[in-house]
């Protein structure tokens, strides 16, 4: 059996760093977790071929070589997904599709044969064994949410790491919060479920065999959704780095509770965890109780920002705008708010209803959704009539983005993190990808664009009172440039 997996074409968005990548001279940010994944529950013996369309083209050769194509996706995706499945269907060849997608918008595609809804590992058995017979359904429907004791190391060696700037593998799934605007509690359910330690550390390991020593992204929606669990796993990881001496640095997704465990904090930074992405949201009580975002509620999330960022943890942070309780102080408000904060990486988008979420369901009751969300949280467009004036939201939204990349405002952002920031055992030696990545800054950022001025006096003040945190804020100001890039576009 000749199976291909495509993985679909990320449009520039705020996760793609599409405009960073031309800095460290790789082709995309992450690699296709989800496809690596079902491709190790496939059958050894089937002819495999894994096509990413971040990193190659999709050719008509491969299209005709395969039995069956499968195919995976975010909401992001629906236009390079319209346009693959137009290419099959040329060529008559069958796909199965699943992912997020279609777990939640699959009757949106009437051009796309077969589905898999839901996690894979209990359906694929018997999606084995009717490829296998030539007779698929038309949908695969999972059951429940499965455990992930038997999910197997992903097939790492169907792709060539070194075309990604960072790796991927996951530890658990689910989240124990109900945020109202959050589909992952509708994809992956309330209670988070985990490997084993010992399953995640042999994905490291499987890794580490292939050669690679960069970043690798623990890709759960909450990392600490189970802490006896994270704290096992922590554990391992420790003495795993330990055993190996492997230089990984690792970044994950976590909620702001966080910052109350000081132990667990240590435990990530000792495991070799630089970054965590936290949703913030919004400096409003009044938004946090209407979202039923509880764990933000009634904290200081400045002060808890720092607690991480003095752990040594760089904070990466999602906000939005459009809450019904907003009022027209809200862009001034969130603009403070981040630049108080020190949060650099800042994720700000306007409210969006997604499919099959509490909030597409109350908006849907009232009458006010406009349309289906296209997955970009960057885009300057809302899918719902909102409370406040839609133009002054949209036009607000585009202005707060602007303003908070403009280089003056980012390099001070970048400063306030430093100040925050526990320095650790900082690699001060440069790669050759690092010094190429530097020295097309120096050109692109210091010369031919627009804040050349703030970059130098961000450089150099930088190089002489932090140099420990050189790297760190240079590889920010690199990042800079793509956000800046993603605002201006709005």
């Amino acid at each position: 059996m000749k199976v291909l997996l495509v993985s679909p074409k990320t449009p520039d968005t705020f996760w793609s760093f599409k405009h960073v990548l031309r800095f460290v001279a790789k082709r995309a940010a992450f690699p296709p977790l989800g496809l690596l994944t079902v491709a190790a529950l496939l059958p050894r013996d089937w002819e495999l071929k894994l096509v990413d369309l971040n990193v190659a083209r999709l050719d008509d050769a491969d299209l005709r070589a395969a039995d069956y194509v499968l195919l995976s996706a975010m909401i992001v995706h629906q236009a390079s997904v319209r346009e693959i499945a137009r290419r099959c269907a040329a060529l008559g060849k069958p796909v199965v599709a699943g992912g997020p997608l279609f777990t939640t918008g699959h009757a949106a595609f009437p051009e796309i044969p077969h589905f898999v809804l839901g996690e894979a590992e209990e359906l694929m058995p018997q999606l084995v064994a009717d490829l296998r017979a030539g007779t698929p359904q038309p949908v695969y429907r999972a059951p429940r949410f499965p455990a992930l004791a038997q999910t197997p190391v992903p097939r790492y060696d169907l792709i060539r790491p070194r075309d990604y700037v960072t790796m991927a593998v996951q530890f658990s799934r689910g989240c124990p919060f109900d945020c109202e605007f959050c589909d992952i509690i509708v994809i992956n359910g309330r209670g988070p479920r985990t490997k084993s330690p010992a399953q995640l550390v042999a994905e490291l390991e499987a890794l580490r065999t292939l050669g690679w020593q960069d970043m690798v992204f623990v890709v759960d929606d909450n990392f600490i959704g189970n802490k006896p669990r994270t704290r096992a796993l922590l554990q391992a990881m420790i003495a795993w780095r330990e055993r190996t001496q492997s230089a990984m640095g690792f970044l994950t997704e976590a909620s702001i509770n966080l910052a109350d465990d000081a132990e667990l904090c240590a435990l990530m930074v000792a495991a070799g965890f630089r970054k965590v992405f936290v949703g913030l949201e919004t400096p409003s009580a009044a938004a946090l109780a209407e979202c039923r975002k509880v764990q933000n509620s009634g904290r200081d999330l400045v002060a808890a920002v720092t607690v991480l960022q003095r752990a040594g943890l760089e904070v990466m942070g999602g906000f939005i705008v459009g809450f019904d309780s907003d009022t027209g102080d809200i862009f001034r408000d969130q603009f403070e708010f981040i630049q108080r904060s020190g949060v650099v990486t800042a994720m700000v988008g306007l409210l969006t209803a997604l499919p099959q979420t509490r909030l597409y369901q109350r908006l849907q009751r009232e009458d006010r959704l406009l349309g289906e969300s296209s997955g970009d949280n960057t885009m300057a467009t809302l899918n719902f009539r909102p409370r406040l004036n839609r133009v002054f939201l949209e036009n607000g939204y585009r202005e707060l983005m602007r303003r908070l990349y403009e280089p003056r405002h980012y390099y001070r952002r970048i400063r306030v993190f430093l100040s925050h920031h526990r320095a650790g055992a900082e690699r001060l030696r440069l790669s050759s990808v690092d010094l190429g990545a530097f020295l097309k800054s120096f050109w692109l950022l210091g010369v031919w664009h627009r804040g050349r001025w703030a970059y130098w006096w961000f450089f150099l003040g930088t190089l002489v009172r932090r140099p420990r945190q050189f790297r760190v804020a240079i590889e920010l100001a690199i990042i800079g440039h793509h956000f800046r890039r993603v605002a201006a576009r709005l």
